[in-house]
């Protein structure tokens, strides 16, 4: 990250930042995109329903239920940007579009989904703040790994970084498990009775209409198949932003521009990545902005880049590929290296009593 001298950052550097972009246009509505996208995936489902039915009781369908993935994640993309306000101009219409497009059509909860999102925005690669980098199988952070450096759990933690994205097929199906488990805890069936409901027919038609269409071992391979690939693409799209960036210790407070952009990287790679990663790969930018449409994210980004080069924050950006080596390489060191790489000076210069800012 350098080792250079730390700038002076203030919260008017983000008010400048920010009034540039309004002036601009990058948070602009784009009505336009988001119709035409939301066609075309209904388009593409409604052609993959209509081939299941004409393939029939055939191993083909596995075929299929990998193209259904490919939708699925596309619609959780755009559930994730109604999510985040960026469609309509109306919070309630956003909070309902956000409810259908995840539950209605990729069997997740939005309110589950929401809630840890929402904790990961404000904190980001933060300790004890950010759910993304809690304690789990991974562990992301030296005190996760704590404990697990003899035996099975050594080995496990040694090669974690290789096993992550083999582990990423289990991911579809684990999202489904935590909304559930979030949506039927006690004490919270009443305010999340509406997305159980979503959740729970959504997912219940789909097991009915597979079984009506296929014998039980292809139906449960056809699940097994569209859920690894919704995984595999949901965790590889998210996995790049934030793994291998600077961890910050609970106690640290950073102002809000530098909290942002220190803690997130950018995925290089063009029109293709940026469909294949839902527009997440401007992940700098969309922690900046969290409200902007995802086709405005490209536009902004030589405005963000030029600002944090004229004030010395490092502006991190590498291809896919590279972005993962790195993944993997910071996951198989984790609490293994007396100073991770990742340390960033510039971070930890700008660490308590400065005070991060509000949003």
């Amino acid at each position: 990250m350098g080792d250079g001298p730390t700038p002076a950052v203030r919260d008017g550097s983000y008010r400048e930042l920010a009034r540039q972009v309004r002036e601009a246009g990058h948070l602009d509505r784009r009505l336009g995109f988001y119709w035409g996208t939301f066609a075309t995936l209904l388009a593409a489902l409604a052609g993959l329903v209509a081939a299941m039915v004409h393939v029939g009781d055939s191993w083909w369908q596995l075929v299929l239920a990998g193209g259904l993935g490919l939708v699925l994640t596309q619609f959780g993309f755009l559930g994730h940007d109604a999510a985040h306000h960026q469609v309509f101009a109306s919070p309630r219409a956003n909070d309902r579009a956000a409810r259908v497009l995840a539950g209605a059509f990729t069997g997740l909860s939005h309110a589950w989904w929401t809630g840890k999102h929402d904790r990961h925005h404000v904190s980001p690669n933060r300790e004890g703040h950010d759910p993304d980098i809690g304690p789990g199988v991974i562990a992301f952070t030296p005190a996760a790994a704590e404990g697990r450096s003899s035996g099975a759990p050594g080995w496990f933690q040694r090669h974690q970084g290789w096993l992550f994205f083999p582990l990423l097929t289990l991911e579809g199906a684990h999202l489904h498990l935590a909304s559930l488990r979030a949506l039927t805890r006690r004490g919270t069936l009443r305010r999340n009775g509406v997305d159980l409901a979503v959740v729970a027919v959504r997912l219940g038609g789909y097991v009915a209409a597979l079984l009506l269409l296929l014998p039980p071992l292809k139906a449960l391979c056809f699940v097994a198949v569209q859920l690894a690939v919704l995984g595999v693409c949901l965790g590889g799209s998210f996995a790049p932003n934030h793994k291998g960036m600077p961890i910050l210790p609970r106690s640290t407070t950073i102002e809000f521009l530098p909290r942002q952009v220190l803690m997130s990287r950018n995925v290089r790679g063009g029109r293709v990545v940026d469909l294949a990663m839902g527009g997440l790969n401007y992940q700098i930018e969309h922690h900046l902005f969290p409200r902007m449409p995802r086709p405005n994210l490209r536009r902004a980004q030589p405005l963000v880049r030029e600002h944090c080069r004229a004030h010395g924050i490092p502006y991190t950006e590498l291809g896919l590929l590279a972005s993962y080596a790195v993944v993997v390489d910071y996951l198989n060191h984790v609490g293994l290296r007396a100073r991770g790489p990742f340390e960033c000076p510039l971070a930890a210069d700008l660490r308590s009593p400065v005070t991060a800012s509000k949003r």
